[in-house]
């Protein structure tokens, strides 16, 4: 199969100019093997049966011995022989080289080294691939050139129907999903990585046995709460309905998930324009990639047809996970807004350089008009707020995006850019 880029090999090539050694992390099945080995000019894999006795038994006695060989030098599931990260550490000390090592490894085993790597081995998180990654994005719109020349937008027209997000939203971004021969192959990758998330990795992450029928109603009740800010104690409560649990064994649950980065939940923007306590501050319940949700509730593509409710949450996740990848390289965060007047941005997408944009998402065009009103209204506030506040000044947002899933993209008399999903890319 023809290797698709992905905006990770780009981060890769920063980090291994800038340390001796690279530590991809990312879920299970996002492609980090893959992009390793494309600038790996030599590999020891620790799943290969063929090889794997030996392997660890050089790593347990010897494990600087593994270290011999062309460079970069490639270790996969390296935390079956943990040994090696010391080895690998102390040899980027001796030598004080840069792009030695690439270090991949599985999210289902939790793994305590002697020393931090600080400085030596630098860590990169990699995500499943976006809709521009997977072809399904046109790439009409990139988004650091709108951030950077916001005025040469002229609009764009999106490739990607409705029936086509419903699709995108349950196959997901797994590389893996893309070999399929047909459409109803290609939906079972999601499916199946749920099941060895509740069946085998949810106990393997720490040692500790857990119950995979548990595990699965835990995800079903995140599912049901999407990109909500649901508190613990409502999840707890609607888990507990049907599953004898105690807080303390959901909590061990959901750390499980966080390290097996399968959820990963959206911090709150608390800028100084409303009263701290009318700022809510909750983190908004999300998972890494949308297709874990609707296998978590068992839905397929052709379900969404009389649930567009649950399809604009799924959607939220979807372009969330795609503008953390768009933004990946350049040190992108996202977070959200929302107050106790109900005024929301969806995102805040924030640059290392301090810019930022005040996202909404809309699948259809008839939310369009009240997404809108709510970015202006932000920018209002932070406007009046500069105004009666000289000396802390805020910085007005430099984009208000409304990411829909329609065909065509344009600029409001508002200042709102109306972007299909279909239409970006990094």
């Amino acid at each position: 199969m023809i290797y698709l880029n992905r905006i990770a090999d780009e981060m890769l090539s920063l980090k291994m100019e800038a340390f001796g050694g690279t530590l991809i992390t990312g879920p299970k099945g996002c492609g980090k093997t893959t992009t390793a080995k494309r600038k790996a000019k030599s590999i020891i894999e620790f799943q290969d049966e063929d090889e794997r006795e030996n392997y660890l038994l050089i790593a347990n006695t010897h494990p600087s011995d593994l270290l011999k060989g062309a460079k970069p030098r490639l270790f996969d599931e390296w935390q079956d022989a943990p040994k090696i990260w010391g080895a690998i550490r102390k040899d980027i000390d001796d030598s004080g080289e840069v792009g030695q090592y690439i270090l991949t490894g599985s999210s289902s085993a939790d793994v305590q080294t002697a020393h931090t790597g600080t400085l030596r081995i630098s860590r990169m998180k990699m995500y499943p691939m976006s809709l521009y990654e997977s072809g399904e994005s046109n790439g009409e719109i990139s988004l650091k050139a709108l951030f950077d020349s916001p005025k040469t937008f002229d609009g764009c027209e999106s490739d990607l129907s409705i029936d086509g997000i419903k699709y995108v939203i349950c196959r997901g971004g797994w590389p893996g999903a893309l070999k399929g021969r047909t459409d109803h192959a290609r939906l079972a990758i999601a499916k199946d990585l749920f099941n060895q998330t509740c069946d085998t990795d949810i106990s393997k992450i720490d040692g500790i046995k857990r119950n995979p029928v548990w595990a699965r109603t835990i995800l079903k009740s995140y599912a049901r709460n999407l990109c909500t800010l649901a508190d613990a104690k409502t999840i707890l409560a609607d888990v507990t309905a049907t599953c004898d649990l105690s807080k303390q064994t959901y909590y061990d649950y959901i750390s499980g998930f966080e390290k097996l980065m399968i959820i990963e939940d959206i911090e709150a923007w608390c800028p100084a324009i409303r009263s701290k306590t009318s700022i809510r501050s909750s983190k908004k319940r999300n998972f890494v990639d949308p297709s874990i949700g609707a296998a978590a509730l068992g839905l397929s593509p052709e379900y969404f047809s009389s649930d567009y409710k649950t399809l604009g949450f799924l959607f939220e996740s979807l372009c969330i996970r795609d503008l953390k990848i768009y933004t990946s390289a350049n040190g992108g965060m996202i977070s959200y807004y929302h107050d106790r007047y109900n005024l929301e941005a969806d995102a805040v997408l924030h640059l290392e350089d301090g810019r930022y944009a005040l996202i909404e998402f809309k699948l259809g065009q008839t939310e369009v008009e009240e997404g809108a009103r709510h970015l202006c209204e932000i920018e209002r506030l932070i406007i009046e707020h500069n105004e009666n506040e000289k000396q802390n000044p805020l910085r007005l947002p430099d984009l208000k995006l409304i990411i829909t899933g329609t065909k065509y993209g344009y600029l409001r008399p508002d200042g709102v850019y109306v972007i299909p999903i279909g239409c970006l890319k990094d």
